[in-house]
């Protein structure tokens, strides 16, 4: 159905126009008209018409003026203006207003008829176009809580690979550098520290979520995580490391309306906490924060800031360096684990030289933190005495310099060690599996029985052997048996059947073909080649 006004001072034009439609187009149009230029936008208003046949010269507000307004709260709609005046002062204050076609009058039926199917055409394209544009963000509606709980769920694991963090930001339109995380909690009721019936109230959110999420998105820009036990992490990105006292302030007082509205819309206590501002890559930090806040007090909501929660550094301490410091040494990154260590070496004597024991003890705490990080990623003894000369050490040493180049070289030997015991290790289940193949090749042998060899499972191995010898399992496997083949056709006398079994092939047929496909002959071919060398 197309609405169509008709703007003309003569009744006989928008006699005569309206029987047009009705021949051409019968029941696709609903026609209203007006006769002056007031009441046309009066008509507009109401009626919201697809298109609009506008007469330029009516009594009171002329064409042009009426249609400018109704453009104003009528963005859709096409003009089609009509007048007695062929003058090129209306033609180009029309094509400004966007009008599809301008007709002389008298006007012609065939020219009348051809504007009003292009503006039809044009209308069904932009209504298909709305019509999309409305099944995609119905779609990304459903979609979107499903990406943010992926966000949030990376965040509170401290996912290692960066790249999905990024690629979630971005399929949110996400730039912050800074964030912190709020834990919501619920209840059926709060006594004192505790939400009472967890479980149970887990369960009521459940079917409350969507109404949740939306209170959440109404407080704060951000983006809301599922539902986990009786709590749902929520993070909220900001462009700033930092908030002040009245900004904090402000953040408590949305929360404490938030808990309010929450608690009247769906008849459940929530309690709110909330962690500090800290780097994307903190985030699960903020969120302990919050959860120890609700834990320390017995407000609805709880900022970590207001609350001697944690370990608070001196105004000049380089936390952010010690931080990146070990998030290198965990990593095994050397030379990146070496430039922050150096840094912050440099830091302690430009401002701690006085303090010759608190600088050694520094360092000694350092080094024992990234050593027991080494331990912790695998494929080291931990021996107790190991570390005995440490302490005696550290105390001989006179000047900074050598504290330096003692704390660089334990730190690099770390590193180094986190490193090549992870490739240690995969290089010892590679060397294992390729043994295991060699001396089983002629066996019905399986990337799941190699696996189970090793004792990995068949996804990682089929990683890790791939990533080492270039080639997948299959393709491995295949080149020992065809190399082993090659070697029985140049130098023995056996059967081609003897030759297909002895090289691990149950069937002739396909032995043959995969002979053919890698040497490029079939092995009757490849064996009467070498006859005729020899």
């Amino acid at each position: 159905m197309y609405k169509i006004m008709l703007a003309d001072d003569e009744g006989i034009v928008i006699d005569s126009v309206k029987f047009i439609i009705e021949k051409e187009f019968g029941d696709q149009c609903m026609v209203e008209f007006a006769k002056t230029g007031r009441s046309v936008i009066e008509l507009a208003e109401s009626f919201r018409p697809d298109i609009a046949i506008m007469d330029i010269q009516m009594p009171g507000i002329n064409g042009i003026e009426a249609m400018k307004e109704i453009r104003s709260f009528s963005k859709n709609t096409i003009f089609i203006v009509m007048s007695a005046y062929d003058k090129f002062d209306y033609a180009k204050e029309a094509i400004k207003l966007g009008v599809m076609e301008y007709i002389t009058k008298p006007m012609e039926r065939t020219k009348i008829v051809d504007a009003l199917s292009r503006a039809m055409k044009q209308i069904d394209i932009d209504r298909e176009k709305r019509s999309n544009e409305l099944l995609i963000k119905e779609k990304l509606e459903t979609i979107e809580p499903i990406i943010e709980s992926g966000l949030v769920y990376n965040i509170l694991l401290k996912e290692h690979f960066k790249e999905d963090i990024e690629s979630y930001m971005s399929i949110l339109e996400l730039d912050a550098q800074y964030g912190y995380m709020m834990a919501i909690v619920c209840g059926d009721e709060q006594r004192g520290n505790h939400m009472t019936n967890a479980i149970g109230s887990s369960i009521r959110i459940s079917g409350n979520y969507s109404e949740i999420r939306n209170s959440l998105k109404e407080y704060f820009k951000c983006v809301v995580g599922s539902i986990m036990s009786n709590k749902i992490a929520v993070f909220v990105p900001c462009d700033e490391h930092f908030e002040d006292y009245n900004e904090r302030i402000e953040l408590i007082n949305r929360a404490r309306e938030l808990v309010r509205e929450l608690r009247k819309g769906t008849e459940i206590s929530f309690r709110i906490g909330i962690g500090a501002i800290k780097p994307i890559k903190d985030l699960s930090e903020s969120y302990q924060e919050a959860l120890k806040a609700l834990v320390a007090t017995t407000g609805s909501v709880a900022h970590v800031d207001d609350l001697p929660i944690g370990c608070e550094y001196e105004d000049n301490y380089p936390i952010d360096l010690e931080k990146s410091m070990f998030d290198r040494i965990e990593r095994g990154d050397t030379d990146k684990a070496l430039e922050a260590s150096d840094s912050y070496f440099e830091w302690m004597r430009e401002t701690q030289s006085s303090s010759v024991m608190a600088v050694k003890l520094k360092i000694l705490e350092f080094v024992l933190r990234a050593e027991t990080l080494a331990y912790q990623s695998g494929g080291q003894t931990y021996r107790f005495n190991a570390r005995d000369e440490y302490l005696p050490q550290i105390i001989e040493m006179s000047d900074f310099d050598q504290m330096k180049s003692w704390f660089l070289s334990k730190i690099s030997e770390a590193c180094k060690n986190i490193l090549s015991k992870k490739e240690e290790r995969s290089n010892s289940i590679i060397e294992q599996a390729k043994s295991h193949i060699r001396e089983n090749f002629a066996k019905d042998i399986s990337l799941d029985d190699v696996s189970r060899t090793v004792n990995i499972s068949p996804y990682y191995f089929s990683k890790i052997f791939k990533e080492e010898t270039g080639v997948n399992f299959i393709e491995y496997l295949t080149n020992i048996r065809i190399d082993k083949a090659k070697e029985l056709l140049s130098r023995t006398d056996y059967s081609m059947k003897e030759i297909c079994s002895m090289c691990g092939y149950s069937d002739p047929n396909y032995f043959s073909r995969s002979f053919k496909k890698n040497v490029g002959v079939t092995p009757t071919e490849y064996k009467e080649g070498k006859t005729i060398e020899n």
